[in-house]
């Protein structure tokens, strides 16, 4: 009951905002990115030939078969069992709300919006292949004033964070107290350090050149959770209130310029393809909205409400409910009456 209690408080809280959410989520899952390995929580030791997880050794318990029967079912409960459930979970959470993994949780997606922070103050685009600079002032109140200093801490993070993936990706092959003892004193092997330096060089490329489009299509889990969402039209999306589509007109694309993954949120869904559900573009929307006193025009919407933005990509125009846009502390009557 008292976990249910501090549940709601915590979802509720309007004094913790939707990104101070996230951020703590990201934090906390990039510390067990880190620390994973190092922990036993989940590696896979190529020393031993197996994997390790929550300091059990993941075997097949070969060794101590008696019968055909009994190694049938170590692989039953220790391979295929494990892996089944994994799968399942990741496809419902995907075919319910699409990338949120993405958005909330994955630690390369966490420093891809760090490095779009810092290029936007030392270049005024996200990306050094955006064609247009984004104005510093905006209608959502974002004032970010770009100064080409800030290129010296965008390279050293890039550098850093390479680094740093690299040696954590080898503690998921080798035993962490011995890469983190030979980095420490030195004392790398041939093979230990060229895993390190060419991981740090090919990373360094990629989050520097290539990072959204690595998100986009090269990341096997972010695609597999996008076709998933894709077959699902009451998945939760982002969705625009046509029927104030003008109110957008005065607008400067805050929500566009606020999108992480540089997509469209007034689009369809098939053009938002990639969207890692972060909110980002929805609180743009808000905080333009709100000088006018009026609600939002962007909103996360699920089952019939969400028809509109999965099928008119598609030729069709199917029936929204009135009430889909409106707040959750509003009935439909003051609803229809602010818009």
């Amino acid at each position: 009951m008292g976990a249910l209690v501090f549940k709601h408080i915590w979802w509720n809280s309007q004094l913790i905002k939707t990104q101070q959410k996230r951020l703590l989520w990201r934090t906390a899952f990039f510390a067990l990115f880190i620390f994973a390995p190092i922990l036993d929580i989940f590696r896979f030791d190529l020393t031993q030939s197996h994997f390790i997880l929550f300091w059990q050794p993941l075997t097949l318990g070969i060794d101590n078969v008696q019968s055909p029967m009994q190694l049938t079912i170590n692989m039953i409960l220790h391979f295929l069992l494990p892996i089944v459930s994994l799968v399942s979970l990741g496809i419902f959470i995907s075919w319910k709300w699409g990338r949120l993994y993405c958005g909330w949780l994955c630690p390369h997606f966490s420093v891809v919006e760090m490095i779009n922070a810092l290029m936007r103050r030392a270049s005024g685009k996200l990306s050094i292949w955006d064609k247009e600079v984004l104005p510093e002032v905006q209608k959502d109140g974002t004032h970010i004033q770009t100064n080409r200093f800030w290129w010296i801490a965008t390279v050293l993070v890039v550098l850093l964070f390479s680094f740093v993936w690299a040696v954590v990706l080898l503690t998921y092959l080798l035993p962490p107290t011995e890469i983190y003892g030979n980095l420490f004193t030195g004392s790398l092997t041939g093979n230990q350090f060229r895993f390190i330096a060419v991981g740090t060089i090919l990373l360094t490329i990629e989050f520097t050149f290539a990072r959204h489009l690595f998100c986009r299509f090269g990341c096997a889990i972010g695609v597999f959770q996008s076709l998933v969402w894709m077959g699902n039209k009451n998945a939760m999306v982002v969705a625009l209130d046509r029927s104030r589509a003008k109110d957008c007109a005065d607008c400067d694309k805050s929500c566009e310029h606020a999108c992480p993954m540089r997509l469209k949120p007034r689009g369809f869904k098939r053009h938002m393809f990639t969207c890692t559900q972060c909110m980002q573009c929805i609180e743009a929307c808000e905080n333009v909205q709100a000088k006018k006193s009026e609600l939002s025009l962007l909103k996360m919407l699920e089952s019939g409400c969400a028809h509109d933005v999965s099928n008119r990509g598609f030729g069709h125009k199917p029936d929204v409910p009135e009430d889909c846009f409106c707040a959750e502390n509003q009935d439909k009557r003051s609803c229809q009456n602010k818009k």
